[in-house]
């Protein structure tokens, strides 16, 4: 349903990206306050800082304790190509890819680890590849929750527990909105600004048994920078994973970590993190379903994101041709009123709109953006067809 007239209500928080995402409701630069500034992370102030993230990371998420989680540098990213350059290489590889980043995964593996025996499995945005081509004797490279599509996979069921090869996972938008299989995935990743609105540069990685195995006993032909390596002397550096970073963190993003954890168990843990993103996705739905113009790009529900929740334009709205001009249209309307930021699409997606919709973001400013939507959607048609 279009609205001629600017709606009402308004977001009591506009933030809808992607990444750096929401921070928490009622957060406020005070939480900050018991931070070690000018301190070491070496101190131990600093030590237990580092230990109390990981430690808390285990109690939300229910990591068993045969995992080891560590905190590591250049965010997802660095915690994605610290476990494909230091694991890589024994055996072919599988690299699932049906976003952008699934796809720069495949480029890495292909163009700069230069591996000979590499399958990619692609999909187009808003689709799956087929889980059940997964060949489990070989390394499994797949993200869990695509950010720029809205595509997740629907559960762990189709990673054999029988299987050779390491399954890793880039999680960075699923880890504390969705219910992970920990022990099918021998690597996970994820970043701190997702899902808990946490501050950017800090990655997470966690290695399983088979992971930490593999790291033991195999090493990889090519030269492995410092920032990267997770043994010395064929044995797994434990100080990683109990506080002792490679590089030297930022203890106001730890400090930050350590509140959003906090909320987190004041919000009932993971379940409740799980009912508040999922709750996003069905006030978003229950919209879509009345729109004339909008819907969602993953059109299968059983794999449909609730916290990247990535929008496209029906054909009968508007022409194809003009859907990007649309897209931009609508995202620097929604900027100027302050009714909600980085919407747009990411940009090698289908023109559209991308809504955060992970725990931080509370459902009342979902509700309240979806009229501003069909307002701006309205204007925005208007000015494209009277040029």
């Amino acid at each position: 349903m279009t609205h001629a007239s600017k709606p009402a209500a308004r977001p009591a928080c506009p933030n809808f990206s992607s990444g750096p995402c929401a921070k928490r409701p009622g957060w406020t630069v005070d939480a900050l306050k018991d931070c070690p500034t000018g301190r070491s992370h070496r101190a131990k102030i600093g030590r237990a800082k580092l230990a109390g993230v990981i430690e808390r990371t285990r109690a939300v998420l229910g990591i068993p304790a045969t995992h080891r989680i560590g905190i590591v540098p250049a965010s997802d990213t660095g915690a994605v190509e610290m476990a494909l350059w230091s694991l890589l290489g024994e055996r072919g590889v599988d690299a699932l890819a049906w976003e952008s980043f699934g796809e720069g995964w495949v480029t890495d593996i292909v163009k700069q680890l230069k591996l000979p025996d590499v399958r990619p499995l692609r999909a187009a945005y808003g689709q799956l590849p087929d889980l059940a081509s997964v060949d489990f004797a070989r390394d499994v490279v797949f993200t869990w929750n695509g950010t720029t599509a809205g595509v997740r996979v629907p559960n762990g069921d189709w990673i054999k527990d029988d299987r050779q090869g390491l399954t890793i996972c880039d999680a960075t938008s699923a880890v504390f909105a969705m219910d992970l299989p920990w022990d099918k995935l021998d690597v996970t990743t994820w970043s701190w600004q997702k899902v808990l609105g946490g501050e950017g540069g800090h990655g997470m990685l966690v290695l399983g048994p088979r992971a930490v195995e593999r790291l033991e006993r195999y090493s990889p032909p090519w030269p492995l920078p410092k920032i990267f390596r997770l043994t010395s002397g064929g044995k797994l550096i434990e100080g990683i994973f109990q506080g002792d970073t490679i590089n030297t963190p930022s203890m106001l993003a730890v400090e930050d970590q350590l509140d959003a954890l906090a909320w987190a168990e004041q919000v009932g843990g993971l379940p409740g993190l799980i009912a508040r993103a999922q709750a996003n996705l069905i006030a978003v739905s229950r919209w879509v379903e009345a729109s004339d113009w909008a819907a969602f790009l993953a059109k299968d529900e059983a794999v449909r994101s609730w916290t990247s929740i990535c929008l496209v334009f029906k054909d009968s709205a508007i022409a194809p041709g003009q859907q990007a001009a649309l897209s931009k249209k609508i995202v620097a309307l929604l900027d100027a009123e302050g009714v909600g930021y980085d919407l747009a699409s990411y940009r090698d997606a289908p023109p559209g709109l991308r809504i955060w919709g992970g725990a931080t973001v509370k459902t009342s400013d979902i509700l309240a953006l979806l009229p501003w939507l069909d307002w701006a959607f309205a204007q925005a048609v208007a000015d494209l067809t009277s040029k």
